[in-house]
């Protein structure tokens, strides 16, 4: 791939909260009627974006606590050319990708980009970022979609509930509500996807999730759950754990959790007005301090039966799709060779091998020039598949680190195309055998490298 100035110019750009109008210098591009009115985004360096359309009503007042409900219509065109409201939370300072935008709970937003010359059909990328249910979103330049969408792809990511405000049972708001609304944000913007994206130039025919960490997480269950049925072909998962619930993840440690956070703020769970002041909480109040350095007394998500499921025992029994996955974590990953993120994903791709899933099973071993040392760290793989390193390392990205981005988004590209990561230039990614598995190695000579995993 070519790198400009101007390209990576641009790229840098969008680290700053841009404004609610397009820039009148910047080109604009075609105009797409979605469900709920038509939208125009912009043209840069050969890439067209739409940024901050809504998928979903904003989850806000009378909606806090309620499955996503549809977006009201507008009439006219919507500017669309600037990332809208991650969702609320408490930043977390040392995060990997930092937020762009300023958090709220009017946050239910999706971007879009494609090449501009694309014909005909793009096959689609959805991205599903991490940040343990407490942080994240969809705007970190890290994420940015246009450097993978000049491989003829189309990228759509987009924002979901997190915290409380994502995962909250309480008795006062009816059990039947659910307890897991970001998960049920993220299928809401997967069927957006397949009703809208056509409009768009995009495949709903080729669909394939992608998620990092409590993303990685969040792919797991919507493989498994039945609400998430038809919605995607194909699934990439980033160090997301080993597929197993955590503690507090049982709908009664949840209500434990909501009804504790309710007395907290003199509510009790019986008092008949206990919804309408729940509900009228400031947002702040229900954030509190929880975030990825304080989740002693949250976890997500919930095995409700519904929006989640018992993971391993629905590939086991066959109730989950046989699609075709991709799975790795980092070299020094969290917990280790034998945690739950590397020893995890190791035995999910023996699994879905068995079920004769198409599995390809990856190690990612690189460490930035810059960074230095032999330790790849907990999402380190992000920008080198999503062809940002150097967006993320600015001025001291060397050639190396853009050698192993071009590989790695390279075979994330061909995956999202055709569910096999394997294409021209790029090494033999052969693919995972549960009675003598092989994986491919990101390792740290800037080099892909097929490797034996633990002999196994």
């Amino acid at each position: 791939m070519t790198r400009t100035k101007g390209f990576f110019a641009a790229m840098l750009g969008v680290a700053m909260v841009m404004p609610a109008h397009a820039d009148a210098a910047a080109p604009a591009a075609s105009v797409a009627t979605t469900e709920y009115g038509k939208v125009q985004g912009s043209v840069a360096d050969g890439v067209e974006s739409w940024k901050g359309i809504p998928f979903a009503a904003p989850p806000v007042d009378a909606l806090r606590w309620q499955p996503p409900k549809p977006a009201a219509r507008w009439s006219g065109v919507r500017e669309t050319t600037a990332y809208r409201n991650d969702c609320m939370q408490e930043p977390f300072p040392s995060d990997a990708a930092p937020l762009g935008t300023t958090p709220s709970e009017d946050c239910l937003y999706l971007n879009i980009w494609k090449p501009a010359d694309a014909k005909g059909k793009l096959p689609v990328m959805v991205w599903i970022y991490g940040g343990g249910f407490v942080n994240g979103g969809s705007s970190p330049p890290t994420y940015s979609g246009a450097p993978i969408a000049t491989q003829g792809v189309m990228v759509v990511s987009f924002n979901y509930r997190l915290g409380r405000f994502g995962t909250f049972r309480h008795p006062a708001l009816g059990r039947d509500q659910g307890v897991n609304y970001g998960l049920l944000d993220q299928i809401a913007a997967l069927k957006w996807v397949q009703r809208n994206i056509a409009g768009f130039g995009g495949d709903p025919d080729q669909v394939t999730i992608v998620g990092e960490s409590a993303g990685g997480r969040s792919v797991h269950a919507l493989m498994t759950t039945p609400l998430a049925k038809g919605l995607f072909d194909r699934a990439v998962i980033m160090s997301g754990g080993n597929g197993k619930p955590g503690a507090l993840s049982t709908p009664a440690d949840a209500e434990r959790l909501a009804v504790a956070f309710g007395e907290s703020q003199g509510i009790a769970p019986d008092a008949p007005d206990a919804a309408a002041r729940l509900r009228a909480l400031p947002a702040r109040t229900v954030v509190g301090d929880l975030n990825l350095a304080k989740m002693d007394n949250f976890f997500s998500p919930v095995t409700d039966g519904r929006s989640a499921v018992d993971v391993i025992a629905a590939h086991e029994s066959g109730q989950a799709p046989a699609i075709p996955v991709m799975i790795g974590a980092t070299s020094a990953d969290i917990g280790g060779p034998d945690g739950p993120m590397v020893a995890g994903a190791r035995d999910l791709a023996a699994l879905f091998a068995r079920r004769g899933m198409p599995t390809y099973a990856y190690r990612f071993s690189y460490v930035a020039t810059s960074v230095g040392g032999t330790n790849a760290y907990h999402a380190t793989d992000i920008p080198f598949f999503f062809d940002t390193q150097a967006i993320k390392y600015g001025a001291a990205t060397t050639p190396r680190d853009n050698r192993m981005g071009d590989i790695m988004s390279g075979y994330l590209a061909n995956f999202v195309k055709s569910g096999d990561p394997n294409g021209a230039g790029l090494p033999q990614w052969p693919r995972y055998r549960a009675d003598g598995g092989k994986q491919m190695d990101f390792a740290t000579s800037g080099e892909a490298l097929v490797e034996q995993v633990n002999g196994r």
